[in-house]
C-alpha cells in the first residue's frame, strides 16, 4: 500500500501575531525555541502597533508587564497520512521533518532506499527555492542515554546532509549540521506515539518564491 505523499492533509493553520499580551496568567513571553522552528531561529520584525502600557484600559495582573512586541511568521503545515513526513512553510523558511524510522533501521544511522528517495524530493525544493543555506538538524526521544542520543542525531543528520549534497550537486550550498539528541522534543516522551514523532532529521532552508 502506498502511503500518500505532501500534500496529503491539512493538519495545521495560518497564525498572525501583531503583539504579544499574554493573557492573566504569564507577565513575560516564553522564550524557549520550539523545535519544530529548527533551534536558533527568531521572530521577525518588530510588531507594527504599539501599545502603551499605561493606558488604563489595559487590563493587566497586579505586577505584569507586557512581553517585547514581535510578529511571529505566518505558519501552514502540512502532514502525509502516516505522519511519517511534514512540511512546515512560513514565510520565509521551509522545513521537512522525516521520521527516524522511515529513514533508519533501530538505531541505525544508514539511510534505506526509500529515505533516499524522500531526500531527493527535499532537494528538488532546495533547488526550486534557490537556497543556498541549508540546515540539518537530527534529534532522538529520551530512551538510552543522553550521549548516545547525541551521537546518533548527529550521525543521522550527517547522513541525511550527505545525500543532500549529491543531489544538488552544488558547492555555493552551505550546510549547517548538528544533532540535539532528545533535546527539543515535539510530542510527549511518555508514550511510544510521542517519542516517534520525536525521532526525527529536520532539513530547513529560507523561502525565496512566494
Amino acid at each position: 500500500m502506498t502511503t500518500p505523499r505532501l500534500p496529503a492533509i491539512l493538519t495545521a493553520a495560518t497564525l498572525v501575531i501583531a503583539t504579544n499580551l499574554f493573557g492573566a496568567a504569564t507577565a513575560q513571553a516564553d522564550e524557549t525555541p520550539t523545535p519544530s522552528l529548527a533551534p536558533d531561529t527568531e521572530a521577525s520584525a518588530s510588531a507594527p502597533v504599539k501599545v502603551d502600557p499605561n493606558d488604563p484600559d489595559l487590563k493587566l495582573p497586579e505586577g505584569a508587564t507586557l512581553a517585547d512586541p514581535k510578529v511571529l511568521d505566518i505558519k501552514s503545515v502540512v502532514e502525509d497520512q502516516s505522519g511519517d513526513e511534514r512540511r512546515e512553510d512560513t514565510n520565509t523558511t521551509v522545513t521537512f521533518a522525516l521520521q527516524a524510522e522511515v529513514l533508519f533501521s533501530k538505531d541505525s544511522a544508514k539511510l534505506s532506499a526509500e529515505a533516499k528517495a524522500r531526500i531527493a524530493t527535499i532537494a528538488d525544493e532546495i533547488k526550486k527555492q534557490n537556497a543556498t543555506q541549508v540546515r540539518v538538524f537530527g534529534f532522538t526521544d529520551n530512551l538510552g542515554s543522553s550521549a548516545h542520543g547525541d551521537v546518533l542525531s548527529k550521525q543521522r543528520a550527517d547522513a541525511v546532509q550527505g545525500v543532500l549534497d549529491q543531489d544538488l550537486n552544488d558547492p555555493n550550498i552551505t550546510f549547517e549540521v548538528r544533532g540535539y539528541g532528545e533535546q527539543y522534543p515535539i510530542s510527549d516522551n511518555s508514550t511510544e506515539a510521542g517519542r516517534k514523532k520525536n525521532r526525527r532529521v529536520e532539513v530547513t532552508f529560507p523561502r525565496t518564491e512566494s
